[in-house]
């Protein structure tokens, strides 16, 4: 009878400092990956003073030393903060743009009270680490309740284990919504990261339910990012109260002066506007190349190093080969029909450079680089639309989503697809533009026409039996033809 009293007793006790320990990552000063940004800024140099940049608009912009303040910065600090109820939200943005950073500044302005946050993995088990982590849960692991012959709490699978925190989260949710009148808010990164299978799918679709319900009684926002596009198409049939929030790449203005204030952050001299023009327009407005760049002595030199590198790992993913042997037929396939966007691509940017060109010789002011990536729809929505369709012009639209997972393209949620970055867009350009490139495309698609039409052709060998001799003639000549 002891035993069994105490055990109850015990298990009451474990079941309160749960919900205790959740309700503490919750609370502000600490969560694990603003620990590690608030680390890295307090370890940098100051930055000097009496530069050519204005000191009053770095200090104007708070913590927002290294990047311009984005204009979707406050709609995301809104949506952090609580102050956005009612909606669940996916981000979506090519790799480098800045979501992880946005977010990381909307936590850090408000230190991440309120707010917690995990990095999706393909690996379910080490997703269910994480997510744990964030919201400091252990999942039964540190419970001596095996003492009383209870079952194992990991007999599930990571699947029931992660349900059996949002258990825990929405109570620990609705408690405190009734103390602070706002919703908490579940920050899960790249959730790209799930495989895309039906494994991947059904985690998104859990997680989704979740979201649904805590959106519609206003306890708990979750917030997904990713850097592709099959997410949202997965989330997009159920998502009712789903809003999504596309982050671009900055203008050309914008780029240089990140890069000015990146480069005064580091205390490295200030660069002169020819060398962030030539700069921006090889690299376009990506933060994360921007960021690379900007730590180096000659920026130039760096940003065509890195397109040279950029040209190199594209050829390494969908370079062509002229005679190639049926055994990398599928590869080239999708290399061809690849090229056949890209090169569309190119035709379009020569395009808007000649229009620029015609506008400035009539007396138009243009910027020499403010030109925007070239952009083709999906699919047109009218039968007869003068538009080229990525469909029509690949041929094979199952490759697109692969493109797009190996950031070669991105698609937004406008269904516009566009070359992943400028630095995408250049490499391709060189390809493009070397001569005979037309002649080693049509070669390499006149080669899988061939393979495919010897694959298809079969031949067919009738055996007849010596008593064939007894057949009538028109029967002979029937096995003949």
């Amino acid at each position: 009878v002891l035993a069994f009293v105490g055990g109850v007793v015990y298990y009451a006790w474990y079941k309160k400092n749960v919900l205790d320990k959740i309700e503490q990552a919750f609370q502000g000063g600490y969560d694990p990956a603003l620990e590690l940004v608030v680390h890295a800024k307090n370890s940098m140099r100051s930055p000097r003073t009496g530069d050519a940049i204005d000191e009053l608009e770095i200090q104007e912009n708070g913590p927002w030393t290294e990047h311009l303040r984005r204009k979707e910065q406050d709609f995301l600090e809104r949506v952090i903060h609580g102050a956005e109820t009612g909606h669940y939200f996916m981000i979506l943005g090519c790799k480098g743009t800045g979501k992880t950073t946005m977010i990381l500044d909307a936590m850090q302005a408000n230190q991440a009270e309120g707010v917690a946050m995990c990095d999706a993995h393909p690996d379910l088990e080490v997703f269910r680490l994480r997510l744990g982590k964030a919201l400091n849960y252990e999942y039964s692991e540190d419970s001596q309740t095996g003492l009383f012959s209870r079952r194992d709490p990991r007999e599930g699978g990571p699947g029931l284990d992660i349900e059996r925190v949002m258990n825990k989260l929405e109570k620990v949710a609705l408690r405190l919504a009734k103390k602070s009148g706002r919703p908490l808010v579940l920050v899960i990164n790249n959730v790209h990261l799930f495989n895309n299978d039906d494994s991947g799918k059904n985690m998104l679709l859990q997680l989704q339910q979740r979201a649904e319900a805590w959106a519609a009684s206003g306890i708990l926002t979750l917030v997904m990012s990713s850097d592709d596009f099959w997410p949202y198409s997965v989330l997009r049939k159920n998502g009712s109260r789903m809003h999504v929030l596309t982050v671009y790449d900055l203008s050309p203005e914008e780029a240089q002066g990140a890069c000015k204030r990146m480069r005064h952050s580091k205390s490295l001299p200030l660069p002169s506007q020819e060398t962030l023009t030539q700069t921006t327009s090889l690299l376009g407005g990506r933060l994360a190349y921007l960021n690379r760049i900007s730590r180096s002595r000659d920026m130039v030199e760096m940003a065509r190093g890195m397109l040279a590198v950029e040209k190199g790992w594209l050829l390494s993913r969908i370079g062509l080969i002229e005679d190639c042997d049926d055994d990398v037929m599928d590869e080239q396939k999708w290399s061809s029909c690849s090229w056949l966007l890209l090169r569309e691509f190119v035709k379009i940017r020569l395009e808007q450079e000649r229009q620029r060109d015609d506008a400035v010789a009539i007396g138009e002011e243009i910027p020499p680089h403010d030109l925007p990536l070239p952009s083709i729809p999906y699919a047109t929505h009218h039968l007869h639309s003068s538009q080229h369709k990525c469909r029509q012009i690949m041929t094979r639209a199952d490759f697109l989503e692969e493109l797009d997972s190996a950031n070669i393209i991105s698609i937004d949620i406008n269904h516009d697809v566009r070359p992943d970055s400028m630095l995408i867009l250049q490499a391709a350009r060189e390809v493009v533009e070397e001569e005979g490139f037309d002649d080693l495309l049509d070669s390499v698609r006149a080669r899988i026409d061939e393979i495919e039409s010897l694959h298809r052709t079969r031949e067919l060998t009738v055996c007849v039996p010596m008593c064939s001799c007894y057949l009538t003639s028109q029967a002979r000549y029937s096995l003949r033809t």
